[in-house]
């Protein structure tokens, strides 16, 4: 009876052990959005563009393990509100080392 009482609670055991794997969504283990911007003039009005795309195609890329439509849309404006913070960054960046002309009399 012993042995079969240590079977069950180890048996019980293995499966609340696994649970916590089971109940992560497949996005947990998505590779993060990433958008490459080394070729794009952030402070033109077409880097500015071609981010936006990119930054959408990332988005809908890194939210098409979601199942609901509603998740699909709060996941995708998630990843679009925090890729254009960075881009915003990168913009303030790229401003900085531009080179500025000064003009003296």
């Amino acid at each position: 009876m012993k042995n079969l009482t240590n079977t069950i609670s180890s048996a019980a055991m293995l499966a609340l052990a696994v649970l916590p794997m089971a109940a992560l969504s497949s996005t947990a283990f998505a590779a993060p959005a990433t958008v490459k911007v080394a070729d794009l003039n952030l402070s033109t009005v077409e880097g500015i563009a071609t981010f936006q795309q990119r930054a959408d195609f990332a988005a809908r890329r890194f939210c098409s393990a979601e199942l609901s439509l509603s998740a699909r849309a709060n996941c995708h404006k998630g990843v679009q509100v925090e890729l254009n913070e960075k881009m915003v960054a990168m913009r303030t960046a790229q401003a900085a080392r531009l080179p500025t002309t000064l003009a003296a009399r």
